[in-house]
């Protein structure tokens, strides 16, 4: 068991040890969901992306050619709702 302590402006660290079992890195999105009798889930957010978002991300006006990397980068980043 892990135990955290709440600073006097109401915030926690959590601990590498919970964040490396979360999965989660520096930039990630928590969710947590409260329940009954003071208990809460924490888990990480799946990215929010929409098939919107994701249009044309690859649309380029000057003819640029893109390498396979380029591409899965700029499909991850779309999907994830970093590009507009």
């Amino acid at each position: 068991m892990t135990i955290l302590t709440v600073t006097a402006k109401g915030q926690v660290t959590l601990k590498r040890e919970v964040l490396r079992h979360l999965g989660v890195a520096p930039g990630d999105k928590l969710e947590v969901e409260l329940l009954p009798d003071r208990r809460a889930v924490i888990r990480e957010r799946p990215p929010q992306g929409s098939m919107e978002s994701f249009v044309g991300v690859l649309h380029d006006n000057a003819g640029t050619v893109l390498g396979l990397d380029e591409i899965k980068s700029a499909i991850e980043a779309g999907w994830a709702g970093e590009r507009s």
